[in-house]
């Protein structure tokens, strides 16, 4: 079969030719029919300082994936060949003791699908078969390989007391920033603020519902967010990574509020732990990954719904054949989710 690989260090992937994969007991094999490029694959495919130090190539990379059960491996009950799936990215133990309390999505022996071991980027994939959420058949492969990522929105979104009537910031307008406001827009929440420095993205936002989007290098978040709320927004929502935008929505929170960070920074940042939190009464939730499966349960219930349509997020299409172009028009800032066709 045909992947997409890391295999050597250094910047770029290969297409190769690898064995088509057997699934053992308790896995199944996939055939990919959609796979979604993520900020990771962007990582691995630059190779900068975070891949260097966790990549270990030969790897199949990709983790954000849907297909069809093509065969199970021995003990499987559910799914069943032909079934249409989308697949949780995570590998987690169940006996570590944070899985045994219930927080698998932070078990201390997680594995990723396209990071840790093969993924998701190749004509067929082998995953543990309780990693596979079946989706209606009638639901488009693009939609179910973007599930994955929807969740850290929905996760956000939903943690700590929700957004519901509530003035909600969303800092980093990236996929799973405007994920996260069509989710608070299903959800009640206003006025939705977002903040980005990317025009591209923060028309997106506007689109998707946004009540008003923010350059920073243009005007100042924290003023216009206090001016909007009366005080101050209650919920901040953290998807950019960026130092600046940290402190900007921390900084625009009302006192008492709750500031929700799913970004990553690429370095350690500084903050002032008294000022901006202990003195303000803020509560800060880390967001990592999705509940298991808490998180898949709420999110598809909105796009089976239809209260959230994802399908506006897909910007682009590429055979895998053309994968390079596919990553360099993501890394442009000029596209949101970049679906690559495995079989093409």
């Amino acid at each position: 079969m045909r992947a997409l690989a890391k295999t050597k260090q250094g910047r770029g992937l290969e297409l190769v030719e690898v064995p088509t994969p057997t699934p053992g007991p308790g896995e199944i094999l996939v055939r990919v029919e959609a796979a979604s490029i993520c900020g990771t694959d962007l990582h691995i495919y630059r190779w900068d300082a975070w891949a260097q130090g966790r990549i270990r190539p030969p790897l199949i990379t990709g983790h954000e994936f849907s297909g069809v059960v093509e065969a199970v491996g021995p003990g499987v009950k559910k799914p069943q060949v032909g079934d249409h799936v989308s697949l949780e990215s995570h590998v987690v133990c169940h006996t570590c003791p944070a899985c045994r309390v219930g927080n698998a999505h932070v078990c201390l022996n997680t594995e990723i699908l396209g990071v840790d071991r093969n993924g998701g980027f190749a004509e067929y994939a082998v995953v543990p078969a309780e990693n596979a959420w079946v989706n209606p058949k009638g639901l488009p492969f693009e939609v179910g390989a973007v599930l994955e990522p929807f969740g850290n929105a929905v996760h956000t979104v939903f943690a700590g007391s929700g957004v519901s009537g509530k003035s909600v910031l969303i800092t980093g307008a990236g996929p799973i920033g405007l994920m996260a406001t069509l989710v608070a827009r299903s959800s009640g929440a206003g006025p939705i603020l977002v903040t980005d420095v990317n025009p591209y993205r923060l028309d997106f936002a506007r689109r998707l519902g946004a009540d008003r989007v923010i350059n920073p290098l243009e005007g100042d978040p924290v003023e216009v967010a206090r001016g909007m709320t009366g005080g101050g927004v209650e919920v901040l929502l953290e998807f950019s990574g960026n130092e600046q935008a940290i402190h900007q929505g921390l900084s625009a929170l009302l006192p008492g509020g709750e500031a929700r960070i799913l970004g990553i920074p690429s370095d350690p940042i500084r903050f002032d732990l008294a000022g901006e939190l202990v003195m303000r009464g803020v509560t800060l939730f880390g967001i990592a990954g999705r509940r298991l499966w808490r998180t898949w349960i709420e999110g598809t219930a909105l796009v089976y719904s239809g209260r959230v349509d994802l399908t506006p997020l897909i910007t682009h299409r590429f055979p895998m054949s053309r994968y390079q172009e596919a990553f360099e028009l993501l890394a442009s800032g000029r596209a949101v989710k970049v679906i690559l066709d495995p079989r093409a």
